[in-house]
């Protein structure tokens, strides 16, 4: 051997050992299922949804407040409120109407019952934060509602001034006032308590206007024991537990929704999706929209979700930028007066 071989012998060093034949067949089988895994999960290889997205307006039209300061679901949100530059005020008819004319697909809303067995639309479990009485809005009679003024709490300013102050007066609506204002469009009702018979209330109430709910689209959502009530007496409309339902529903789509296998708890349930982690979501959008539509299972698209922060609709328009193209399914939106005509050009 010369030296130059020599030499080259020693830059290839000895000679290498062949891969087992079981270590190959282990790679094959780990580069299959990467490839089956990105095959089965893509979004491109899925059917085009149908349709478009809805918007559902929270609370109709509402003043914005500072999430980062009312994160509590009990906090008085009016004593964080942002500077006014309208005067309707949440949960009103004025409110829904105008919801539904910047582009709202669906307007939520909340019920409460009232002591003398009427149902307002009011949010606060009590009227001291939001109006000029005290004590809980279910120990009052409807009376009693009609004369407070529901723009008495709200200040941007940690209550140096009260710019809404005696511009709501009489204005928190009955249930019927509500269904007046949006007679052939979906109403999305929010029960606030765990009673059940909140839900059989407002059955009661529905059939009397002779609305027709499962025609129209209405939606009814809240804790478990109103919502199951509610599947029972109307089981062709939309019913869900958002906190409950919707969490187990996500949490299982996330955890194994890899495999394509749809978890029972989204059987005819809901999926929430926080808009900051859509990539967490197997198949997102088209995929997972046809796995959802397989079972009867709706999509909702949330703001983002932040730590310390309260976390509900779409706030900001450039948000709207996010949410694919081809999602049909519903975005949840807390400032329907910019989120809702920035989307009209995508609807048509």
């Amino acid at each position: 051997m010369t030296d130059e071989q020599d030499w080259a012998a020693g830059l290839e060093g000895p000679p290498k050992k062949p891969m087992k034949r079981s270590t190959r067949i282990m790679l094959w089988l780990f580069a299959a299922l990467v490839a089956w895994l990105t095959l089965s999960n893509a979004s491109f290889l899925a059917p085009d949804p149908e349709g478009k997205a809805r918007l559902i307006a929270h609370r109709g039209v509402y003043h914005l407040y500072d999430k980062r300061a009312a994160i509590g679901r009990d906090t008085c949100t009016a004593a964080h409120a942002l500077p006014p530059d309208h005067e309707v005020f949440e949960n009103t008819p004025d409110s829904m109407r105008w919801a539904v004319g910047l582009g709202a697909n669906m307007v939520e809303v909340d019920v409460a019952p009232t002591k003398d067995g009427r149902m307002v639309l009011f949010h606060d479990w009590t009227v001291d934060c939001r109006t000029d009485g005290h004590g809980n809005t279910r120990d009052l009679t409807l009376a009693q509602l009609k004369r407070l003024d529901i723009g008495h709490g709200y200040t941007a300013d940690g209550g140096k001034s009260f710019p809404l102050r005696g511009k709501g007066i009489g204005k928190m609506p009955t249930v019927e006032e509500g269904l007046a204002a949006l007679p052939v469009h979906p109403i999305l009702f929010n029960f606030k308590s765990k009673d059940a018979g909140e839900a059989e209330q407002l059955f009661a109430i529905l059939k009397a206007s002779g609305r027709d709910s499962v025609k129209l689209g209405d939606a009814f959502y809240g804790g478990a024991a109103p919502v199951k009530r509610m599947r029972e007496l109307m089981p062709d409309s939309w019913s869900f537990d958002l906190q409950r339902d919707a969490r187990a529903c996500s949490k299982d789509y996330i955890t194994y929704g890899w495999t394509g296998i749809v978890p029972e708890s989204c059987r005819n349930g809901v999926l929430a999706i926080p808009i900051n982690y859509q990539w967490a979501f197997w198949g997102w959008p088209d995929r997972l929209i046809a796995r959802m539509d397989s079972v009867g299972a709706r999509v909702i698209v949330f703001g983002p979700y932040e730590s310390g922060k309260s976390n509900e609709g779409l706030t900001d328009p450039r948000q709207l930028a996010k949410v694919p193209a081809s999602f049909n399914g519903y975005i949840w939106v807390d400032n329907i007066r910019e989120v809702g005509p920035a989307l009209r050009p995508r609807q048509k």
